[in-house]
Order: structure tokens, then sequence, then C-alpha cells
């Protein structure tokens, strides 16, 4: 798709962001409407990505809000400029981070047979094994596998993140969690007393990328502190769980 101005007639931005390898369904939006807040109605916001999608569906964004996409420009490495015009007071910035701040994410898990259960969250579904497994020839995944995973890919994902966001490149990027519980034979129900619960979480992260190592400690620690999964284990949270006899 050919944008007006890609060669030559680019705007003067006066404000600029860098949407890194986010694309427009993954939180470029918000940034972008983050950064437009405070400009006048007129103002240019350069938008800089490193997602290829964006190039589609960024126009289809602007004409849908009312501003204007008024070039682009294709920088190496892989990096493209976008500048928008702003169309008017973008009042909309609030709402959405109203609905981030209040959104609930809902999963259903449906027992099927024997120690299985299949879970269920928005278009996704996945089986899960029994709680605590120790055997290695289990057909699925034991739910505290789940949540060492849920853990780790948080913070692999959040780390890229705020890595493309500094525009530091990312070639290879691994995060590998053991965790033991606290008393497992409770949980089993052969022990009375003690906690089932992981007693530690312990781990390595492997990363090839650009950057001092300073830089990538910093993001990294960021990224842990940051970290909605991490965070909601480093912190007791109240459970309550409604029963309904069917």
């Amino acid at each position: 798709m050919s944008l007006p101005g890609e060669d030559h007639g680019l705007p003067r931005a006066d404000a600029m962001c860098d949407g890194g390898d986010l694309d427009c369904g993954s939180g470029l939006l918000l940034i972008i409407r983050n950064a437009m807040q405070p400009l006048p109605p007129g103002g240019v916001l350069e938008v800089r990505s490193r997602e290829s999608s964006v190039r589609e569906d960024l126009p289809a964004w602007c004409r849908m809000v009312g501003h204007t996409l008024v070039g682009s420009a294709a920088v190496e490495p892989r990096v493209t400029r976008y500048f928008i015009r702003k169309r008017g007071e973008d009042a909309s910035l609030g709402s959405d981070l109203e609905r981030a701040r209040d959104y609930r994410w809902r999963v259903r898990v449906r027992w099927s047979d024997g120690l299985h259960a299949k879970a269920f969250a928005r278009s996704h579904s996945f089986a899960i094994g029994q709680p605590a497994s120790f055997d290695t020839a289990d057909p699925a995944p034991s739910a505290i596998e789940y949540l060492l995973g849920a853990l780790a890919g948080c913070l692999a994902v959040g780390l890229a993140w705020r890595m493309s966001q500094r525009s530091v490149a990312v070639r290879n990027l691994e995060v590998s969690l053991e965790a033991r519980a606290d008393n497992i034979l409770y949980f089993l129900g052969v022990e009375e007393g003690g906690h089932p619960g992981l007693a530690a979480v312990e781990g390595k992260l492997f990363i090839d990328a650009d950057g001092s190592d300073e830089e990538i400690e910093s993001l990294w620690r960021e990224t842990i502190a940051r970290s909605p999964v991490a965070q909601s284990l480093f912190r007791e949270i109240p459970l309550h769980v409604e029963l309904r006899r069917t």
C-alpha cells in the first residue's frame, strides 16, 4: 500500500513515540493516543514501528477516529516512520484507559474425566492435567506447569516489548523456570500441616541482544516489577469462588 509523502514532503513532527514491535491490537494504539493527548489540534505525531502489520492497520484506524495519516518513510533496519495529524482534542484516551483498568480476564474450566480438565479463555481452549503431577507420560501439562509457563511467558514477552520500546534489537530470548512445592504431601492428603504452594521459583534468562548488560538488567528488573503474573504471585490476593449446584 502506498502512502502519501513516503518519498518527499513529510511534515515536521511535534512529538514522537516508538511502538517497537507492538501491533495495533496489542497496545500500540494506546501508546499513540497517550502521546497525542498533549498535542494541539493539527499537531503531528511521528510514530516509529518495526511491526509490518501497522502499515495496513494504522491508516484504517486513522480514518475511523478522524486523524490524518499524512505520510510514512522507511528507515533501516526494519523501522518505518508514520506521521499522523491530529484532528482535534482526543477525548477517547481516558475512556480507553478506564476500560483497560477495569477489564476482567475470564477463564472457564470444565472437568472431563479422571484427572483431566479443559480450559476456555476467549476463543482459545487448552487441556489441563493434574494440579501437580510427577508422571512424565501425562497427556496434558499440570496446573503448576501452566502457572510457571504463564509466568515465564509474561516475563519473556514483557522484556521483549520493553526492549523494543528502547529500540534495543533482540535476536533470541528464553526464560526457563523451575520450582518446588513447600509441602506437596499436604495437597496429596498424606500429611497435615505445611503449605501446598510453591516454596520458591528459580530460573535463568538467556538472551542474545544489543545493549549493555546494565541496560538489559535494568529492563529485566522493570519487567519483573511490572509483570501482572509475577506480582500476583508475590502477594496474597483474596480468592472468592461462589458455589452453585447444577
